[in-house]
């Protein structure tokens, strides 16, 4: 008999103690924490993006850095406004749609936007 492959307890017991609060919450409340934790990745992302490209807010001429600052812990934002950002520190953005039905492929995606 083979042994199954164990996972890493340590995240795995995390996802348990996640999934088991969850179960505790109306399914509103938790909707609501998963798009707030989703938005604050965001935030951190864009910064770290700027710092991975070795960037400065000073360095980018197309916004002001007390804009940037401010773009960069916003909650949301124009497609617009994100694709002239990631340009000015020299990255590119592609957006996809898939279907998110588990019986569709994925290969049913569709690029909406690569620059």
């Amino acid at each position: 008999m083979k042994a199954k492959p164990r996972k890493n307890s340590e995240a795995q017991g995390k996802l348990d103690f996640i999934d088991e609060l969850e179960s505790m919450l109306p399914p509103k409340r938790v909707l609501r924490a998963h798009r707030a934790a989703e938005k604050e990745i965001f935030n951190i992302r864009l910064s770290e993006l700027r710092k991975m490209m070795n960037v400065r807010q000073e360095d980018i001429t197309s916004f002001t850095q007390s804009g940037i600052s401010k773009l960069e812990k916003r909650k949301d934002m124009k497609i617009s406004t994100l694709v002239e950002y990631l340009d000015s520190i020299g990255m590119g953005i592609e957006i996809k749609t898939f279907p998110k039905h588990p019986k569709r492929k994925r290969s049913d995606e569709i690029t909406l936007l690569k620059r």
